[in-house]
């Protein structure tokens, strides 16, 4: 009897610890399909995060096929035209002459009103190309060039000096435009 009872002991025993390793192996599956889960769940709610993003931006967008943004678009080209026909007061400067001169000179006529840190290496290279290409290429091989480059560099000179009249200072329109980084303390 008494091997009976240590059979059957060792029997429960054994069914026992079959029992705790099988509930663990199922606690162990239930908890990576929730953690799965939860990272689906995640990477839904990320998506429809980006999708309305790109809906709020499209939907900006959308309304300027309105009544809206004909409105919209008639105040900013207003504005321009406010801007543009105002002769420059002290200390400004005159988005013609900065034109002009950027259309004639190229960015030689960014120095008017430009960022020097733009204008400057820009007319260097401005004065080595042309130093070269009239030494190397024929005019009528220059012309076409010239004909598309200088007209750019009039827009630009334009932009620089409606920029300065709005900042108040030479500001550039080209590269990054990151402030500066302090020291902490």
């Amino acid at each position: 009897m008494d091997r009976l009872a240590a059979l059957e002991a060792e029997v429960k025993a054994d069914a026992d610890a079959q029992r705790a390793r099988k509930e663990a192996a199922i606690a162990k599956v239930r908890d990576e399909r929730a953690k799965q889960q939860a990272e689906r769940d995640e990477l839904r709610t990320r998506q429809a995060a980006l999708v309305t993003k790109k809906k709020s931006v499209v939907e900006e967008y959308d309304h300027a096929d309105g009544i809206g943004g004909a409105l919209e678009l008639a105040g900013k080209a207003n504005r321009v035209k406010q801007e543009l026909e105002r002769k420059p007061g002290k200390g400004e400067k005159s988005w013609i002459k900065s034109g002009i001169a950027s259309t004639a000179l190229g960015p030689i006529g960014w120095l008017y009103a430009g960022s020097l840190r733009e204008a400057v290496p820009a007319t260097a290279a401005w004065i080595l190309l042309a130093a070269i290409a009239s030494k190397i290429l024929p005019a009528f091989l220059l012309m076409p060039v010239l004909l598309v480059a200088l007209p750019l560099s009039g827009i630009a000179g334009v932009v620089y000096a409606l920029q300065f009249n709005r900042a108040g200072k030479r500001t550039r329109i080209f590269g990054d435009k990151k402030e500066p980084k302090q020291l902490k303390g």
